[in-house]
């Protein structure tokens, strides 16, 4: 699913909003949580999962295609931690397979 696709479902899901207050809520939601990553708070969503940022530091790396040494400079990466619900309904419901399946 794409953030379209998601906007189109909350959207048939709730037919009393505009689309395109549905398009604003999404994109605040999502810029707030990039913010709160940015700043580096840990963003939680109870029983779906939680955000954080992880630090990598330096380190020697290879180029996979020409085996040359190279150095991966020190970054922030985003990391997400499912939560319990979420886990427990993808492992009771999966279907696999279908990008169209429904997990109920």
């Amino acid at each position: 699913m794409i953030k379209s696709e998601l906007i189109q479902k909350i959207g048939a899901a709730n037919p009393h909003l505009y689309q395109r207050d549905v398009e604003r809520i999404v994109n605040t939601v999502l810029d707030e949580i990039i913010s709160a990553l940015a700043r580096g708070d840990r963003v939680e969503l109870r029983g779906f999962g939680a955000f954080t940022v992880k630090h990598r530091t330096a380190r020697q790396g290879r180029n996979p295609r020409t085996g040359e040494t190279v150095f991966v400079e020190e970054k922030y990466v985003p990391f997400f931690k499912t939560g319990k619900e979420l886990r427990e309904r993808l492992n009771r419901g999966y279907r696999g397979g279908s990008s169209d399946s429904e997990v109920k």
